[in-house]
C-alpha cells in the first residue's frame, strides 16, 4: 500500500465527513489569490495548501526541488519531475498534514501563509494542454448511439471491439470548471429539409466523462505498453465533452467530429493522482473477441468512481439526471494509451485524453441527454417542473464524482459550466 493512502490517516485540519479532499487524496491544482500570481496548490478539506510557501518554509528540503516550479500557472513542471518524485512529494505533504505531526500543526502563523480557504481563491486550468484526444470507450454508450443512428441489430461498428476508437480534439477550448460559454452555431440539416441551415444548435448536449493527464513524455517512434501505461499517467479529472448533436449528425461523415465538439469542454480543477485511486481498482469487462496482444493487460485496471450529473436551471435548484460509474468502461486507460502510441505517436507531459461518454447498462445511468431522452423523444422532467430534451440557455450542468472504500472518500470536486444564448450572427 502507498503510505499516503492509508485509510487510518487523520489530519490535524478539520475535514467534513463528506469532503472530496481527505488527507488520503491530496490532489494537485493551480490557484490564484486576489492580487497575487498563480501558484501550485494541493486540496485538503476546505483549504488549499500553497506549495510555494510550504517549500519556502523548508518542509520540502529533502526532495531537492526547485522552488520556482511551485510559483507557476501550470503543473507541467511539477508533473515532469516524474512519477517517483511526485509520489515522494505527496507522501511528504501527507506526513506534514498528519494529525500527530506538530511541524505545521503547532504554528498558526505559518498556517496563515500556507493554507487558504477554497472560497478565497480562484482555480485555474491545472495544466498547459498541448494535445487532447477523446475516446469512445463505453460499450453501453456506443451501443445506444448505434441503435439510434444505425441498425439496432448491428449497433457497434465492426472495429469497435478490436480497438479503442478515438479522435484528436481541440485543446484551446478546454476550460476550467465555473466558466460560461455561448451556444454554438453551425450547419445542421433538419429532417424535413433538402438543404442544410445555419444557426444555433437546437440539440446541445453534455457528455459525462473523465480525462487522464500524461505524466511523462515519449519520443516520436516510441510506444507505451499496457504494462507501462500507469507510469505515464499522472492523474484524472472530471470532463464534460459538450456536443451539438444536430451539427454532429450533419458533419461527422466522412471525417468525424469537428464543429460539434470543439467549441467548449469543461474540466474539474483538481487532478486526482492515479496513486490516490489505486485502492479503488476493480475488474474490467471480459473483452470478446480476444484483443490483439499489444492490448492485453493483467490485473484489475478499471476504477470504481461513482459519477453524477445535475442540471441547474437559471432560476431553479440542481436536479440529478443520471448516475453512472467509471467501472462501466469497456476499454481501460492503459489500453487507450497503448493504442494511441502503438504507431509511434509521441506524447507530452500535460496532454489530456478523455474517456468518452460513460454510460451504464440502465436508462438512469446513461451519460448524455441524447441517450437519456432517446434523441429527444422522451423528455426529462426537472424538479422545477420544466422539461428538457437537450440543454437550454441558462442551464448549468454539474458533474460530480468520487470513490469510496473503508471509510475513505476520494473526490474530484465539481465540473460545471453555464450555457449562455448564442451570439448574434
Amino acid at each position: 500500500m502507498i503510505k499516503a493512502n492509508n485509510p487510518a490517516l487523520k489530519s490535524w485540519i478539520e475535514i467534513e465527513k463528506d469532503s472530496d479532499f481527505p488527507i488520503q487524496n491530496l490532489p494537485f491544482g493551480i490557484f490564484k489569490r486576489e492580487g497575487k500570481l498563480p501558484r501550485v496548490g494541493v486540496a485538503i478539506g476546505g483549504y488549499v495548501l500553497d506549495l510555494a510557501e510550504v517549500a519556502l518554509g523548508g518542509y520540502l528540503r529533502e526532495l531537492h526541488v526547485n522552488l520556482q516550479i511551485f510559483e507557476n500557472n501550470h503543473l507541467n513542471q511539477v508533473i515532469a519531475m516524474g512519477k517517483e518524485k511526485c509520489r515522494q512529494l505527496r507522501q511528504t505533504l501527507s506526513e506534514l498534514l498528519e494529525a500527530g505531526n506538530p511541524e505545521l500543526r503547532d504554528h498558526p502563523d505559518r498556517q496563515k501563509r500556507m493554507l487558504h480557504k477554497m472560497s478565497d481563491v480562484q482555480m485555474l486550468l491545472p495544466v498547459r494542454i498541448g494535445d487532447y484526444t477523446d475516446f469512445y470507450s463505453s460499450i453501453d454508450h456506443a451501443t445506444n448511439i448505434g441503435k439510434m443512428l444505425r441498425d439496432p441489430a448491428n449497433a457497434l461498428l465492426p472495429n469497435w471491439k478490436h480497438l479503442p476508437v478515438g479522435y484528436h480534439g481541440r485543446s484551446s477550448s478546454i476550460c476550467i470548471s465555473g466558466h460560461s460559454f455561448h451556444r454554438p452555431k453551425g450547419q445542421s440539416k433538419p429532417p424535413d429539409s433538402d438543404q442544410p441551415v445555419f444557426g444555433p444548435t437546437k440539440a446541445l448536449d453534455f457528455e459525462l466523462e473523465t480525462a487522464f493527464i500524461i505524466g511523462q513524455s515519449t519520443a516520436m517512434g516510441e510506444s507505451v505498453t499496457t504494462a507501462q501505461a500507469d507510469h505515464y499517467i499522472f492523474g484524472i479529472v472530471l470532463f464534460n465533452d459538450w456536443s451539438a448533436r444536430d451539427l454532429q449528425a450533419w458533419e461527422y461523415v466522412p471525417l468525424g467530429p469537428f464543429l460539434a465538439k470543439n467549441f467548449a469542454s469543461t474540466i474539474s480543477p483538481w487532478i486526482v493522482t492515479l496513486d490516490a485511486l489505486e485502492p479503488f481498482r476493480v475488474p474490467g469487462y471480459k473483452q470478446e473477441p480476444e484483443v490483439l496482444p499489444y492490448l492485453k493487460y493483467t490485473g484489475d485496471k478499471n476504477l470504481d468512481i461513482k459519477l453524477e450529473v445535475l442540471i441547474k436551471p437559471e432560476r431553479g435548484e440542481p436536479c440529478a439526471v443520471t448516475r453512472s460509474n467509471y467501472r462501466y468502461m469497456y476499454w481501460t486507460m492503459e489500453q487507450q494509451l497503448a493504442h494511441h502510441t502503438c504507431n509511434g505517436c509521441n506524447i507530452n507531459v500535460g496532454d489530456m485524453m478523455a474517456s468518452g461518454t460513460i454510460s451504464g447498462p440502465t436508462p438512469d445511468s446513461f451519460g448524455s441527454m441524447m441517450e437519456l431522452t432517446w434523441r429527444g423523444s422522451n423528455p426529462l422532467k426537472l424538479s422545477d417542473g420544466t422539461e428538457r430534451k437537450y440543454i437550454n440557455d441558462g442551464d448549468t450542468v454539474i458533474i460530480k464524482g468520487y470513490s469510496e472504500k473503508n471509510g475513505v472518500r476520494i473526490g474530484f470536486g465539481e465540473c460545471k459550466a453555464k450555457v449562455l444564448p448564442a451570439t448574434t450572427i
